[in-house]
């Protein structure tokens, strides 16, 4: 009974394996365009409407809320004094939702006293269409400036807008980040000038890649030229990695369409750094059916000083790591020229050498850093999302390695033992029984299982 029920145990590890391995291409075969893709491992949170019942983020943590209109959610901080850190919120309206100019989103970080650390705005402003928009407050660390103790501190996330607007809540991404400190006798002062001027087009050919619907499921580019297509309504992220002293200039061209019509602030396009914090965004693109396109301005290189400037485009490169495109298509562009999608194209140059001034952390950097394998993905054109499935498999990979070894020694063994037995010839009978018999029983012992210690009947 033992030697069986080992058989079958190694047959369920088998099938549970399998099953591992089956999920990761189910799970990939669901993906695609349509909602924005939450990342699975975000917990549910509520924000309070007063800061003393506010629930507490963890560091690295990602979490999901929603908020209605004129809402205001307070969340906990616990920050110690040696590390940046990073609240970003990213707001969700549902497809249809009808919003203004006047929406917006702010997120602010405070003190136990109630002052400000920081706070950014985003808005929908001109383009009045649904789609995602976000962005991030902080805490930096340096000397003479607010908010540098180890204590208590707050995140607040606010929905302002019209009354016209739809008064559905908007669905809340946030996370929460820590950054360590530099040991000290680093730069204090922001740059003043850094090359501005376009470089030339990549010389490759273009190639294909489909956009994401989030900041998780956005497929890595590196630098090239992209193409996709994108529909009436729809949102699509992608990710860059840019390392420390590197220039990151970007720009997507909508392709023509047939037929004849006009759509102002029809595609909007903006870039958000490795915290999700709004760095930048294009001007507005208006459509006639006739190819556009959308550039953002030069922006410096990835430094460690440029947290010191007073400027959203200049401060936001402050760190390396992935950097995030949002391309939206209004959906008005429908009424105008119909439901199919429309090319796109990114133009991506990364320029300067890889890790160029990167400063001296006291600590892992975590997410403020472009590993080997960030350029890798970058190259596959690979999502978080399927890194993570690709873990799984590395994972289930080990894991299939180390039970098959197990069942071949466990094969090896009863082979060794039958072969022994067979050798030996009859045996003398034991103290319960006939030839062969173990003490506590006779024959065999087990009627289903043939003589010799051949293999288990689960075989």
């Amino acid at each position: 009974m033992r030697r069986r029920s080992m058989g079958r145990a190694g047959l369920g590890a088998v099938a549970a394996l399998c099953a591992v391995v089956t999920l990761p291409a189910q799970a990939g075969a669901a993906e695609g365009p349509g909602p924005y893709a939450y990342e699975p491992s975000a917990k549910p949170v509520e924000g309070a409407a007063i800061s003393t019942e506010a629930e507490r983020l963890e560091p690295g943590g990602t979490y999901r809320d929603s908020i209605g209109p004129g809402g205001k959610l307070f969340y906990r901080l616990e920050l110690g004094a040696e590390s940046n850190a990073y609240v970003s919120a990213t707001a969700v309206p549902g497809t249809g939702t009808k919003v203004a100019y006047a929406d917006e989103l702010k997120v602010t970080l405070q003190d136990r006293d109630g002052n400000s650390c920081s706070s950014d705005t985003a808005r929908f402003g001109s383009a009045e269409f649904a789609r995602p928009i976000g962005t991030y407050a902080h805490r930096t660390v340096e000397e003479d400036a607010s908010c540098q103790g180890a204590d208590t501190y707050y995140a607040l996330v606010e929905r302002t807008g019209a009354d016209t607007s739809s008064s559905e809540p908007w669905e809340l991404e946030i996370r929460h980040l820590t950054e360590p400190r530099v040991k000290a006798g680093g730069a204090t002062a922001a740059p003043e000038n850094w090359p501005s001027g376009s470089p030339a087009p990549p010389g490759a050919g273009p190639r294909e890649r489909r956009g994401g619907t989030s900041f998780f499921s956005a497929p890595g580019l590196e630098q090239g030229e992209w193409q996709d297509r994108i529909k009436p309504g729809e949102t699509l992220f992608y990710k860059v990695p840019v390392d420390w002293g590197q220039q990151l200039f970007a720009s997507a061209d909508l392709g023509s369409a047939a037929g004849e019509g006009y759509v102002s602030h029809a595609l909007t396009m903006a870039l958000y750094n490795p915290a999700r914090g709004l760095v930048d965004s294009a001007t507005d693109v208006a459509y006639d059916g006739r190819q556009k396109s959308s550039v953002l301005d030069p922006l410096p290189p990835v430094a460690y000083e440029n947290r010191f400037d007073s400027s959203d485009s200049v401060n936001g490169m402050r760190f390396a790591g992935w950097y995030y495109l949002r391309v939206s298509l209004s959906p008005e562009v429908e009424k105008e020229f119909g439901p199919q999608a429309l090319g796109l194209s990114l133009r991506l140059n990364v320029e300067g050498g890889r890790g160029k001034g990167a400063p001296a952390y006291e600590g892992p950097a975590g997410d403020f850093q472009v590993t080997d394998e960030d350029l890798s993905a970058a190259e596959s054109g690979q999502s978080t999302s399927a890194a993570e499935r690709s873990a799984t498999m590395r994972l289930v990979g080990v894991s299939g390695i180390g039970t098959g070894t197990v069942l071949v020694l466990g094969l090896g063994v009863w082979t060794l033992v039958a072969r022994r037995r067979a050798a030996a010839g009859p045996q003398p009978a034991g103290p319960g029984g006939g030839p062969g018999a173990e003490p506590g029983g006779g024959p065999g012992q087990d009627s289903q299982e043939p003589a010799g210690y051949g293999l288990p009947a689960a075989w």
